[in-house]
């Protein structure tokens, strides 16, 4: 079983404080999540997102999303992970700059590192040592800023959807998402309004999934992502929030 992916995270580079995030976007730089993956009852990992903070350039306010996963010992006794994503993007357009993945799973060691020329239209894709250009279109989002362009993004009313071009593993794939519902969650922090969303992936994303994979968002100010489950081979793989919320999304 692999879990690259799933979410997608330390501080990196010259962090800003937390007040320092364009208001506009419901997440702030220095935001840290961290989520417990079960898989068939068991608690196999820990995945953390955070948005860390970089020296503002003169043209824009950089950011850098940084998602980790690392499997508890039950798993790591057969099959160790410790997997790094790292994107650099805009932080005013959400739009990815440049971004590395340092894939271990088990045996399999992996490093992939992208470079978009979002203005050109191309992106630089470096695998297994051999690098190559190709055609994005403008705006082009990748495996894990997707997910923060989807928060800022995505209307939470029944039946509002978006779709985005996410490029992966050498093509440029459209990535739909649709709010299902809205739904109340039990969590640590009690219960929780969400919007139920449904992601129509047409690749392996958050999860090794076997089809598509849904998101619970809290309908507050911060549209924090408090639950992910895909269908794995055998069963689901479910990531709960544990850490990162302080007293918003409470359903009233």
């Amino acid at each position: 079983m692999r879990w690259h992916h799933v979410v997608a995270l330390g501080l990196l580079g010259l962090s800003l404080p937390v007040h320092a995030a364009d208001s506009t976007h419901p997440f702030r730089i220095g935001e840290r999540l961290t989520y417990e993956v079960s898989w068939l009852h068991i608690t196999a990992a820990t995945a953390v997102m955070e948005i860390a903070g970089m020296e503002r350039a003169e043209s824009h306010m950089p950011a850098k999303l940084v998602g980790t996963a690392q499997s508890r010992p039950v798993l790591t006794a057969f099959f160790p992970v410790d997997n790094r994503v790292e994107s650099e993007i805009d932080f005013t357009t959400l739009v990815p700059k440049h971004m590395t993945f340092r894939r271990r799973e088990g045996k399999k060691k992996e490093d992939i590192e992208y470079v978009f020329h979002q203005q050109e239209g191309t992106v630089t894709a470096v695998r297994g040592g051999t690098a190559e250009s190709l055609p994005i279109p403008v705006g082009t989002q990748d495996i894990i800023s997707c997910l923060y362009y989807t928060r800022s993004v995505l209307p939470l009313k029944p039946g509002a959807s978006l779709t985005m071009n996410v490029y992966h593993d050498k093509k440029n794939r459209p990535v739909e998402v649709r709010v299902e519902g809205i739904e109340t969650i039990e969590s640590r922090w009690g219960d929780m309004e969400t919007a139920r969303v449904l992601v129509i992936m047409p690749f392996h994303g958050l999860f090794m999934n076997q089809g598509n994979i849904r998101v619970w968002l809290t309908t507050d100010e911060r549209r924090i992502p408090v639950r992910m489950k895909a269908k794995v081979i055998l069963g689901s793989i479910v990531a709960d929030l544990v850490d990162g919320v302080s007293g918003v999304g409470l359903a009233k």
